[in-house]
């Protein structure tokens, strides 16, 4: 981002401890104003529970939460500019979607002529204004989590909380939904803060991710940041599939001092007798184990100086014939050197 940005949220040294559980510990963070910030990590990871925080549906045990620089303890969760979209998408059965769109308007009484008006606005926006007088059963699940969005925006607020909100919906229909999310989020230009255990959501979608384990923050940075430089063992484990070279066959073949991590699409599976460049490194081996994933097949190489190594192999013409058949056969992996990133000591 290019010039001064103002946070939208700020974390400092927050924990939430229930009894001898330390669901958050002491995690400081900032969140800037009409960004897509996602927070991943596995479940029990505190991610929820920071989102339940900034709503104020829970409080901190200890630490600061600011809201655009004021500090939100004592502000209840309807006096906060913030809006949540849940799972379960959470729509009123017995209402029609305007209706469901435009409670929250109706509850601060805002005239109907212009509660109408702003309801159009937001289903148009969601392209679902010719469902106006349909009701949640209705729906797909796609057009219900459209009309979950539409509620939550309608009241405009300057930070959307969304909690895992693509969850339910099949793998087509979310891959769908995370592009037309993210045009949303650009379109509006409101803050997002995405709760999700998904590691391709997080990385197509976010401008920055935040990446939990075990109540703290184990990264944050861009999605290349992330998949390409994790700053630990477990973010590069949790996100995406990577390799560990142990101390003593990173030596052995890259000449390099202590463990390093290779991401599986880095290595190239060659002949035997392959060429290696100045700039590349080496490893023989095995073919132990070929899985076929339709685009890609994944190789699994027993290395003739010990451990062994995966590799994600593109998929072209017949390749799901000759995948098969390499099982067992003797290769030649290289990678580029700048790609064998040290194993960080001690996370």
């Amino acid at each position: 981002m290019s010039g001064p940005v103002s946070v939208a949220v700020q974390f400092m040294a927050v924990s939430r401890h229930f009894e001898v559980v330390r669901a958050v510990d002491g995690v400081s963070f900032e969140i800037f104003d009409g960004e897509f910030f996602s927070m991943l990590g596995p479940s029990g990871s505190g991610k929820t529970t920071c989102l339940r925080l900034i709503a104020g549906f829970d409080r901190p045990t200890a630490g600061r939460i600011l809201l655009h620089s004021v500090d939100s303890a004592g502000i209840p969760p309807y006096d906060r500019d913030v809006n949540t979209v849940f799972q379960d998408y959470a729509l009123f059965p017995h209402m029609t979607v305007g209706d469901n769109v435009g409670y929250g308007l109706m509850i601060r009484r805002v005239p109907r002529r212009e509660r109408r008006r702003r309801i159009l606005e937001m289903l148009g926006l969601v392209k679902l204004a010719d469902l106006i007088d349909r009701r949640p059963a209705q729906l797909s699940g796609g057009q219900r989590q459209r009309v979950a969005l539409a509620r939550a925006l309608i009241n405009r607020p300057r930070v959307l909380l969304l909690d895992e909100p693509l969850g339910a919906l099949d793998l087509k229909l979310r891959e769908q939904m995370q592009v037309e999310l993210k045009a949303l989020q650009k379109q509006v230009g409101i803050t997002f803060v995405y709760v999700t255990h998904d590691q391709e959501e997080a990385l197509n979608m976010s401008d920055r991710v935040a990446v939990f384990n075990q109540g703290r923050l184990e990264q944050i940075g861009t999605p290349a940041e992330i998949y390409e430089h994790p700053a630990s063992p477990f973010v590069a484990d949790f996100v995406g599939i990577c390799n560990v070279l142990s101390a003593d066959a990173a030596e052995a073949i890259t000449g390099s001092r202590g463990a390093v991590l290779i991401r599986p699409e880095k290595i190239a599976l060659r002949e035997p007798d392959a060429v290696v460049l100045e700039d590349e490194c080496s490893a023989d081996g095995r073919i132990r184990d070929v899985v076929y994933l339709g685009a890609t097949s994944r190789y699994v190489v027993e290395l003739a100086r010990g451990g062994q190594l995966t590799v994600l192999r593109q998929n072209m013409d017949d390749a799901h014939k000759t995948a098969a058949a390499g099982l067992g056969q003797a290769v030649r992996l290289l990678w580029k050197r700048r790609h064998a990133q040290p194993l960080v000591a001690g996370t």
